[in-house]
Formats: structure tokens, C-alpha cells, sequence
């Protein structure tokens, strides 16, 4: 039993130990009890869990007003990402936000393969294969040398080139995680995707009209559209709002233009590191293991060893994980930075649209 004796002590203790605090005398502090873990990789997931939230968050908010307004979802994910700067300035949010604009957005990029097959490419034929590599491939050539010109970044060229030739916001990720980093790539990433999106848009609306006034039959419409519309969305939009046929060429086309993919980052990847500023020049390239996964899946497809439920689930997942990607990357960038880039940027890309446009419209016109 507790006598007041003992309680007199316990309390004059106590009044001992807190007059050591007033004069700035230090106690001891008990060591932490580190707890054991309980399944592998639980210190990484409690540390990546809450950036990764918010950006899976903002990627279900996105799609949600993607689906009941229309818009493009990539576009929604990046501006809401933005509105949410201040997570990666300081708290416990950064590191998953890091890890949302790198490893998922890699994920996400590898899985994209899964619907490519060889089959469709060569069911084309050859001038339409033709005619997509001497697009895709001038117009990244164009960039890097409008750039220069211009006052812009070479890196830029290259990644907007890229974005534009390719598949929009998708290939400006891909191309971004090869290329050097510095202070303004994330700005100018971010600046590729908002433009290659609105311009992607526009082209959705624009180019069927378009192809109606030169007098396009169904085929060389769903060509010109596969080959010139920067986004996946937007050329299936486009091409079904012509015709089940003029659709389904246009997505062929546009699949074909995904699979330049592959050769290109990692063209691109060999390229920076010797030749980029900030690359280590004489450095020797590695083969980034996204693009290794993404020629695997292509291959797989292509021998007809995924079935349907998977190739449609990989292209699911591959969807979230990109709009989830550009929601991180949205995070680590403000309206401020975007904003001083002025006008140079846009009116490249828009003249790497131009110029994609009027090359496939020539083959088409001359050689289809």
C-alpha cells in the first residue's frame, strides 16, 4: 500500500526534474522502441503512403470529371496536381509524391506495350509504316533544331518533338524520365503535356472536319487521323466520329505510332547521356528496365499468349497509373514556374503539329 511518505517523494521528485528543464539542464530521453515489422517493405510503404494517396486521390477526382465533362483526364490530373503544390514543398507527402512521377509513371509506360501487336502493325502495310517513322522521326529532329533557334532548351525540342510525335502526354513522360535532369525540366514536362493535350483537343475537333473538306475517303481518313492526333483518346474520338472503319484504322495508326516508343526513348536515352548538357558526357547509357518490360509485353501480345481480360486490364492499369503519374508530377510543379516559360514553347509545338499534320497528309494524298 502507497504510504504519503511515498507519494511526498514521487512528487518532489517530479518538482526536482522539472526545475532541471527551467535551467536548461538536459535529461536523458528513453530510446525509442523500434517496432519490428511485420511484412517486408513496411517502413517503405509507410513512408510512400501518403504522397501516393493524394496523388491516386486526385487521379479518381480527375476521371470522375473527365467522364462527366468531357475533358481530357490528363489535362484535369495535371491542373488539379498543381493546386496542390505546397504537399511538395514540406511534409511527410513528398517522398510518394516522388515516387508517383517516377516508378508508377515507369509502370505505367511498361504496361502500355500490352497492346501493341505485331500483327496490327504489319496489317497496315508499308506506306503507312513508312509514313509514321518519317513523321514521328522529323518531327523530333524538328524540334531539337527549332529549339536551338528559338532560345529554348535543346531538351525541350526533344521532349515536345516526342510528345507531338508520338502520343502526347504519354510519350512527354516516357522521354522526360530518360532525359537529363535540371531545375527546369519538371517546369517544361509539365508545359508539354498542358500543350500537347489542348492541342490534341483542338485536332480532335478540327481534323475530321478537316478530312471531310479534302475529300477523304474512310481509309486514308482514319491514316491521317491515327498518324497526326497526339493522344490515344482523342484519335479514337475522332476516328469513330466518322466511321467504325475510319475508327479502327485510326486506332491501328495510332498504335503503330505508340510502338515508336520503344526506339526512341531509348535512342533518346543513348543520346543525353553523351550528347545533353547535364547527361555526363562519355557516360555509358543504361537500358531503362521500363522499356525492357514494355518490348517484353509487345512480344508476348504479339505471340497471343495474353489473353483479352488481361490485355484490357493491363491497358486499365496502365491508364491509372499515367493519370496518377502526371497528378505527382502536377505536385512538384507551380503555375509561377509554368508561367514564365512564355510564349517560345507553345508556338514550337504548335509548329511540330503543323508540320506532323502536313507530312501525313502528303503521304496520304500521294502515296496511300
Amino acid at each position: 500500500m502507497q504510504s504519503d511518505l511515498d507519494t511526498d517523494a514521487a512528487a518532489a521528485r517530479a518538482l526536482f526534474q522539472s526545475l532541471e528543464g527551467m535551467e536548461g539542464l538536459s535529461r536523458p530521453e528513453p530510446a525509442p522502441v523500434q517496432a519490428k515489422a511485420r511484412f517486408p517493405g513496411q517502413a517503405a510503404l509507410i513512408k510512400l503512403y501518403p504522397g501516393v494517396l493524394v496523388a491516386g486521390t486526385i487521379a479518381l477526382a480527375s476521371t470522375w470529371l473527365s467522364q462527366h465533362y468531357g475533358a481530357p483526364v490528363m489535362l484535369f490530373s495535371l491542373l488539379l496536381g498543381m493546386t496542390f503544390h505546397f504537399l511538395h514543398q514540406e511534409g511527410r507527402c513528398i517522398p510518394g509524391i516522388e515516387f508517383s512521377s517516377k516508378a508508377i509513371l515507369r509502370f505505367g509506360v511498361a504496361l502500355l506495350g500490352a497492346r501493341i501487336t505485331a500483327g496490327q502493325i504489319l496489317s497496315l502495310g508499308l506506306t503507312p509504316i513508312v509514313t509514321v517513322i518519317v513523321a514521328v522521326v522529323s518531327t523530333i529532329l524538328l524540334g531539337a533544331f527549332l529549339s536551338k533557334r528559338m532560345g529554348l532548351r535543346q531538351g525541350f525540342g526533344v521532349l515536345s518533338g516526342g510528345a507531338v510525335g508520338i502520343c502526347g502526354a504519354s510519350a512527354a513522360l516516357a522521354i522526360a524520365s530518360v532525359l537529363p535532369r535540371d531545375k527546369d525540366g519538371e517546369r517544361d514536362t509539365i508545359l508539354t503535356v498542358v500543350v500537347v493535350t489542348t492541342l490534341s483537343t483542338i485536332a480532335m475537333i478540327t481534323y475530321p472536319l478537316l478530312t471531310a473538306a479534302l475529300h477523304l475517303d474512310q481509309t486514308k481518313a482514319g491514316v491521317f487521323l491515327g498518324g497526326t492526333i497526339h493522344d490515344v483518346a482523342q484519335v479514337v474520338g475522332a476516328g469513330y466520329m466518322i466511321s467504325p472503319h475510319t475508327g479502327d484504322v485510326a486506332t491501328y495508326v495510332k498504335l503503330l505510332r505508340v510502338s515508336m516508343l520503344l526506339p526512341v526513348v531509348f535512342t533518346i536515352a543513348f543520346l543525353a547521356a553523351r550528347l545533353l548538357p547535364g547527361g555526363g558526357a562519355g557516360a555509358k547509357p543504361q537500358l531503362p528496365l521500363f522499356l525492357v518490360a514494355f518490348a517484353v509485353l509487345v512480344v508476348v501480345n504479339s505471340l497471343g499468349w495474353l489473353p483479352k481480360i488481361a490485355v484490357d486490364g493491363a491497358a486499365e492499369v496502365s491508364r491509372w497509373c499515367l493519370v496518377t503519374a502526371i497528378a505527382g508530377l502536377g505536385m512538384k510543379t507551380s503555375f509561377k514556374d509554368v508561367m514564365t516559360a512564355g510564349w517560345r514553347p507553345v508556338a514550337l509545338m504548335v509548329v511540330e503539329t503543323a508540320w506532323i499534320a502536313g507530312v501525313v497528309l502528303v503521304a496520304v494524298e500521294f502515296f496511300l
